[in-house]
């Protein structure tokens, strides 16, 4: 299981993103920032809570996954960051799009 938290601050809706992967199944997890561990980058937060509506998950094997999680992560933060977490989840697994998957007959 790989797992990477980016702390973002006022770029990302809660200011905490964290990725899950097991396997092939990819989670992302918006979080609010735990103030009560400080309000610095440099503070733990390994107990951020998730928000309502702040979670994704994808199969890697899915034709659409890549598209999924990167729509889901715009709605969260910036493109750019959008980019580094989608960049980050691509050297932990392999979508099916880059295999020669099904793209829907195109």
């Amino acid at each position: 299981m790989a797992t990477k938290t980016w702390k973002i601050g006022e770029y990302a809706k809660g200011g905490v993103i964290t990725v899950e992967i097991t396997g092939k199944v990819i989670q992302v997890i918006g979080k609010d920032w735990d103030t009560s561990q400080g309000w610095s980058r440099g503070s733990n937060q390994s107990n951020a809570k998730p928000f309502v509506g702040g979670t994704a998950t994808a199969t890697a094997t899915d034709f659409d996954a890549e598209r999924k999680l990167d729509m889901f992560l715009c709605d969260l933060t910036t493109s750019y960051y959008a980019g580094q977490i989608l960049d980050w989840i691509k050297t932990k697994v392999k979508f099916q799009a880059e295999f020669g998957g099904y793209y829907g007959g195109l």
